[in-house]
């Protein structure tokens, strides 16, 4: 074994544990800390892969920007009647069940037409150029014809962020003053 194969199957396999940590946890701040392992390693693999640009964006959007807003959420709220609400019961062992089972057979689908794919001799990754002129064309394509999308997400995140404190120091709200 190569050491780049140890080192993505290492990755893989710390992916996967921190990933299901996520789900496992009944502690939310725990929760969201294999959450950011999760997206750490993630973006590890990409590096491994060597798509630099998707490893970068990785780190700065979901490992920084989205961790630090779950984060936010998490403190918002009052996790010791919230634990409350994630008790485990008959019905919601039933439905992780079912959503474990519904992921295993994506999974399985997913991995079954990849190898399908590569049988068929049809290729299975596109053509690779350099990844300067690869990231340069992803760029001009993104930010020229989905500027909207930018813009509108921006503007969505700050409405939420804003609504959120809004919501939590309203009466009644978690951190309200009586």
């Amino acid at each position: 074994m190569t050491a780049d194969v140890f080192i993505f199957w290492f990755l893989a396999i710390l992916t996967i544990v921190s990933a299901l940590s996520v789900v496992l946890m009944t502690n939310p701040i725990y929760s969201a800390l294999s959450l950011a392992m999760t997206m750490v390693s993630v973006a590890a693999i990409f590096v491994t892969l060597q798509a630099y640009f998707l490893a970068g964006v990785q780190l700065i959007v979901y490992a920084g920007a989205v961790m630090v807003l779950f984060v936010m959420v998490l403190m918002l709220f009052d996790l010791k009647n919230e634990l409350q609400a994630f008790s485990r019961g008959k019905f919601t062992g039933a439905i992780k069940v079912g959503a474990v089972g519904i992921l295993a057979g994506l999974i399985v689908g997913a991995v079954g037409s990849f190898i399908m794919a590569g049988k068929s001799g049809a290729p299975v990754t596109p053509e690779a150029s350099t990844s300067a002129d690869a990231t340069k064309a992803l760029s001009e394509h993104l930010f020229f014809n989905h500027v909207f999308g930018f813009e509108a997400l921006g503007v969505l995140l700050l409405v939420i962020a804003v609504g959120t404190v809004a919501l939590s120091r309203s009466k009644g709200g978690t951190h309200a003053k009586h």
